[in-house]
């Protein structure tokens, strides 16, 4: 039977933080709902610091920082948003518009149609994510959403150059410099220098989870993607300083990030947790880390593959990392997560960055029942039919009775008249 190992904060203190988060994000809602741009700028002053003349870049603006840009830089963006462009190409081959006879005379189909705005938020704050902008813009535009816009915030006071270069390789039609909730309400709702969009994509901090939550229905979301996770599962042929490293390389993302390890070797999970110790003596970025890994972190013994399977797919974490003698079995069995990254040479920091599959994926449970962003995202699946007279005529027949059957008068009437028409037509045309 599982037993934790280690374990991190219950959930109740994790939804007493839910709550206050919530209601700030409701009242930043409705103050940019009443007052627009003014409301905006009040925020980004507020929490950022930042006041321009315009949020948004002037293309002299972003013509010179691509100029001060650094060589390798722009060059290493490049590459990955080479890898990121061909898996969504590849993706978006996979997404067919179908046409299907079902009856004599009865034509079903389904056509895949983008949506045609879409609003990107690139996270700053402690990190500029410049992979964030490929994620997102890159692959709206793939999908071939028209108008796509993004926003970033300012880091300490400063434009982000690399994340502005990489939000103009990745084909954003306008950039604003706009951090947080703000951002995605501008976006969403609109102000008089932002004109609303139909979608809002992008991870950030809970603030910017809880905004996308409350905006849904007023504009489409790719995922409420809150604090990163990251689990990895691992048996006695993986080891520790890898373990401890790569539970680290999630945990640093934030001070509320889950980082957790299922393994069937409690020598395993004692020198991980002896690791982590020692790496986190060196770590640059322990300060969060430390946090993340006492609060939110855990460990979990199991008995066998089988019971890591069932305890993975109850997690449902966004990152798993197998480490296994034969990761293929995890591949083949497993049903919840955002992405798998099987065996030892690949890792969580590949899929963030550059390696080609999306980084913005499901966190909190909910990849039980959705998949990461994707080209798929951006497009309606939405579906058609057409008769002729004499398919009219037999379809109608049975509508007729089923809308009867449900007490559906009107609905009835539109079967009938169709019946009595072209059933009249037909006669008349022999």
């Amino acid at each position: 039977m599982a037993r934790f190992f280690k374990k991190g904060k219950s959930a109740s203190d994790i939804k007493a933080a839910d709550v206050k988060v919530r209601d700030t994000v409701e009242n930043i809602i409705k103050d940019i709902e009443n007052n627009g741009d003014l409301a905006v700028r009040k925020y980004s002053t507020v929490f950022d610091k930042w006041n321009p003349e315009s949020f948004r870049l002037t293309d002299d603006e972003i013509r010179e920082i691509v100029a001060r840009t650094p060589r390798q830089v722009k060059d290493d963006i490049l590459f990955a948003q080479q890898q990121i462009r061909y898996f969504a190409e590849q993706q978006l081959a996979s997404i067919l518009d179908i046409e299907v006879e079902t009856l004599p005379g009865v034509f079903l189909g389904h056509k895949n149609i983008p949506v045609n705005s879409a609003g990107c938020y690139i996270p700053g704050g402690r990190y500029p994510m410049v992979a964030s902008s490929h994620m997102s813009i890159l692959t709206a535009k793939v999908a071939g959403v028209r108008r796509v816009i993004a926003c970033t915030p300012p880091i300490n006071g400063r434009i982000p150059d690399a994340t502005v270069c990489a939000m103009y390789f990745a084909g954003a039609d306008d950039i604003y410099i706009l951090g947080g909730v703000q951002a995605l309400c501008a976006m969403a709702i609109g102000t008089s220098s932002i004109a609303p969009v139909d979608m809002i994509i992008g991870p950030g901090n809970a603030y910017v989870a809880e905004a996308k939550r409350q905006l849904f229905g007023r504009v489409g979301i790719d995922l409420v993607a809150g604090p990163t996770e990251i689990l990895v599962i691992a048996d006695e042929t993986a080891d520790a300083e890898m373990v401890a490293c790569d539970l680290l390389g999630q945990a640093e993302h934030g001070p509320t990030s889950p980082a957790a390890l299922i393994t069937t070797s409690e020598e395993l999970a004692r020198g991980t947790l002896v690791e982590i110790e020692r790496q986190l003596r060196v770590l640059p970025t322990a300060d969060v880390a430390r946090i993340a890994w006492e609060d939110h972190g855990s460990i979990i013994l199991v008995e066998d593959e089988e019971e890591a399977i069932r305890k993975a797919d109850e997690l449902a974490y966004e990152h798993v990392e197998v480490l296994t003698r034969n990761p293929q079995v995890f591949l083949d069995r497993m049903t919840n997560y955002g992405a798998l990254f099987l065996g030892p040479e690949t890792n969580v920091a590949y899929g963030d960055k550059v390696i080609g599959t999306n980084h913005t994926l499901p966190t909190m449970g909910a990849a039980r029942y959705t998949g990461g962003l994707w080209v798929g995202k951006f497009i309606k699946n939405c579906t058609y039919q057409r008769c002729t007279p004499e398919a009219s005529v037999i379809v109608g027949e049975y509508a007729m009775r089923l809308c009867e059957l449900e007490g559906f008068a009107a609905h009835k009437e539109q079967a009938a008249l169709r019946v009595k028409r072209y059933s009249s037509e037909l006669k008349t045309s022999k």
